[in-house]
């Protein structure tokens, strides 16, 4: 088994500031399969898609020779948490989960990315821990009759205080317990718990369903080349244990790859098929 480039995703991260139109017509010119749709507006803002604008979106994907395989909601600049103590906030965060999966179905989609959330700092972090659980819990839950498979990230210690490295992440999952939960291993995460990609398999194994392949210093959510995180390596290490998910580049930077984001693309999609291991 080698790691191909038919396994790195098209995804709209950095594209904000254009037509999603420009973004598909990237992807396709690109040599992009697969998508990994982030949910954000004005492209795909959760709580005023309805079903009709999401086949509308199916169709234009389909049409450029496209096919979306996760939606990405955004959860971490949103007013999103499913494990805060505020109760209004926790619920609508459940239910917008929920509808996410909904429109995962209308889409085609067959991973749905999820988040830990966070507690109060001052709080136990066991009360937001299972507040955390029987979120994902219901969200996993309820996606299931719909066909579709969660996955969790873990979060930087800035972002979360809950889910932070992949032990923790395994803990989640195993506490959960949900057959379609899954988890993504980020490169930009990974590094910061200063853990490495056998860690998480070691942690998850079969589990990690999804990958995001970004550079950082070790954080910073860069193009391929603008930090000092050893990608070719990672490549390899995936490689190694035989993961044949699919890989997105999340860029975000500074905010400057949303300027032009199809050149920032372009220099990963060069250096990941330049460090790619040879097949046999």
């Amino acid at each position: 088994m080698a790691l191909s480039a038919r396994q790195i995703t098209g995804s709209n991260f950095a594209y904000q500031h254009l037509p999603f139109e420009t973004f598909l017509d990237d992807m396709a010119g690109l040599g992009r399969q697969k998508l990994e749709l982030w949910g954000v507006a004005p492209h795909l803002h959760i709580p005023r898609l309805s079903n009709a604008d999401a086949r509308r979106i199916r169709g234009s994907v389909a049409a450029r020779g496209l096919q979306t395989h996760c939606l990405t909601p955004e959860q971490v600049m949103y007013p999103v948490n499913v494990a805060s103590p505020v109760t209004w906030l926790r619920t609508e965060s459940i239910a917008m989960f929920r509808r996410a999966a909904e429109l995962c179905a209308e889409l085609g989609a067959q991973l749905l990315l999820v988040t830990p959330g966070r507690g109060y700092e001052n709080e136990p972090v066991r009360a937001a821990w299972r507040r955390s659980v029987d979120a994902i819990g219901d969200i996993a839950g309820y996606a299931a009759t719909l066909g579709v498979t969660c996955v969790l990230e873990p979060l930087q210690r800035v972002e979360s205080n809950l889910v932070n490295d992949y032990r923790t992440l395994a803990t989640m999952t195993d506490e959960i317990g949900a057959a379609n939960l899954g988890a993504v291993l980020d490169t930009v995460a990974m590094a910061v718990a200063g853990e490495t990609v056998d860690d998480a398999f070691d942690a998850l194994g079969a589990r990690i369903r999804h990958v995001h392949l970004i550079d950082g210093r070790p954080a910073g959510h860069l193009a391929w080349g603008d930090g000092e995180l050893p990608l070719a390596a990672y490549l390899a290490a995936l490689d190694r244990r035989q993961y044949d998910g699919h890989l997105t580049f999340e860029l975000f930077g500074d905010g400057s790859y949303a300027r032009d984001p199809r050149s920032a693309v372009e220099r990963c999609l060069a250096a990941a098929e330049a460090a790619a291991p040879p097949r046999p």
